[in-house]
């Protein structure tokens, strides 16, 4: 999916707005040329329509285009599709936009972006981006007296697509200050959900107190992969791990995504939970990097109806007693569970660092929340 330019000044129509021009050839391909770019290109989008491609081209192969419904007939809202800071020029590339779209006539450059809430329903005591689309919460990580919390994220819509990692950070879980995207869709794909730690040992050699996440790279292209991303700087800004992906399914799984990791303390290694299919997997590692199979849980037990997704697991005190500790093993499943929509359900057990052993047959189950779409 990189974005290398290949210009044909052939059949081609060009206008001028204020700030930019317009290279159109035909309905596949768009070339939006910005001298002295603001910060923002403002997109106009139509709620339903199809998706056109939207590229910053670079000329780097980490180029990726971005799926957005550009207006066609009628603007429903517009999106901020950031610029270059610094800049004399910049070009965007658009496909898939016919050139009669009303998208060209109210495209505009600006160095502000509106998000005033003047939604009347929208929540405000949970947590909600600025505008876009969010889902699953991911990399959950407390570090200095900051909780952060990454989410699924599209900046380019109000439906599910680009998947990023959005950012907000809090000090108490209730007021959150909204920060840059952490993670973006790159040319593996999209990101998808996944966690993080705090590398307070530096056991990957990115520093003591580094913070590395991990998530899986979702595309037609690759599949789903497993990948690593760190920062040096409290989480504000990432570097994705050179040789990703750090872990593929060895089976060519389709569904295999979802990583969790957690610091296994009596064996000193990581683990990393991955959900493939109907079962979790268990990888472990000695520097988050290289992850080596260990066994598998789940074929079979509790209710199935899809997939097994987004994996947690946690050592906990058997009525309140310190010296009896069992582990509980959570798993979402999405859809097709009793309540309507997506359920969680648990799995208590032992867990030796190898291999996850339930305490209760097959056939037992354990929901978290009996609420429809509990996720």
């Amino acid at each position: 999916m990189g974005c290398a330019v290949s210009v044909s000044l052939a059949a081609c129509q060009s206008a001028s707005k204020e700030g930019f021009t317009l290279e159109q050839q035909g309905d596949t391909l768009t070339f939006v040329h910005i001298t002295n770019p603001a910060k923002y290109l403002l997109l106009p989008v139509e709620e339903h329509t199809g998706e056109g491609q939207v590229c910053l081209v670079t000329g780097n192969p980490a180029d990726t285009d971005m799926d957005i419904r550009l207006a066609k007939k009628e603007t429903d809202y517009f999106v901020p599709f950031e610029l270059p800071a610094g800049a004399k020029e910049a070009v965007v590339r658009i496909r898939k936009t016919p050139k009669d779209a009303v998208c060209w006539k109210e495209m505009k450059l600006s160095d502000t972006f509106d998000t005033t809430n003047r939604d009347k329903f929208r929540p405000l005591y949970h947590h909600t981006p600025l505008y876009g689309w969010m889902n699953d919460a991911n990399g959950l990580v407390y570090k200095d007296g900051e909780y952060h919390l990454y989410f699924q994220y599209n900046p380019y819509g109000s439906v599910w697509g680009n998947m990023h990692w959005g950012h907000s950070v809090s000090r108490d879980l209730v007021h959150w200050e909204h920060l840059p995207v952490a993670l973006a869709r790159d040319t593996m794909g999209h990101i998808f959900s996944g966690s993080s730690v705090v590398d307070k040992d530096n056991t990957a050699g990115y520093g003591a107190g580094s913070i590395v996440s991990f998530y899986t790279s979702a595309s037609d292209k690759n599949g789903q992969i497993q990948c690593m991303a760190h920062s040096s700087d409290n989480g504000r800004t990432f570097t994705k791990y050179e040789k990703n992906p750090v872990l593929t399914p060895f089976d060519g799984l389709k569904d295999f995504r979802d990583p969790k990791v957690f610091w296994y303390a009596p064996e000193e290694k990581w683990v990393m939970i991955v959900s493939a299919d109907k079962e979790m997997r268990f990888y472990s590692s000695r520097d988050l990097k290289d992850w080596t199979y260990m066994s598998a849980f789940g074929d079979g037990y509790g209710v199935q109806p899809s997939q097994f997704e987004c994996p947690d697991m946690v050592q906990l005190p058997v009525n309140g007693d310190l010296n009896i500790k069992k582990w509980a093993l959570i798993v979402n499943i999405n859809p097709g569970c009793l309540f309507g929509g997506s359920a969680t359900q648990y799995f208590i057990g032992d867990f030796d660092g190898t291999k996850f052993v339930c305490d209760t047959k097959p056939e037992v189950v354990k929901w978290m929340d009996w609420g429809k779409d509990h996720y």
